[in-house]
């Protein structure tokens, strides 16, 4: 029976997209936690929905993202956190 509420292509293996959304999402706020559980959906369910056209609007939100965070002052890229030998390390 074709189940209209939770699809197939929101699953994959025993993982379901809303549980990876929550994981991935649970320490972002507003326009990043959107954007990051919109990537995640359109990304876990192409091959079996909407092809390259789902790959399309996760990189429509990954570029708003971007956007968003380049103009953002607070924002810290990842890679910045090891552009300096942790605290730890000088005892």
């Amino acid at each position: 029976m074709k189940d209209n509420i939770n699809p197939s292509h929101y699953r994959q293996g025993k993982i379901e997209a809303i549980d990876a959304i929550e994981a991935a999402t649970v320490n972002k706020k507003g326009l990043d936690a959107v954007c990051t559980a919109n990537i995640l959906k359109y990304i876990w369910r192409f091959e079996e929905k909407g092809g390259l056209e789902d790959l399309k609007k996760a990189q429509w939100y990954l570029s708003k993202m971007i956007q968003h965070n380049s103009s953002n002052e607070e924002f810290v890229h990842p890679d910045s956190a090891y552009a300096q030998p942790p605290a730890w390390s000088k005892l």
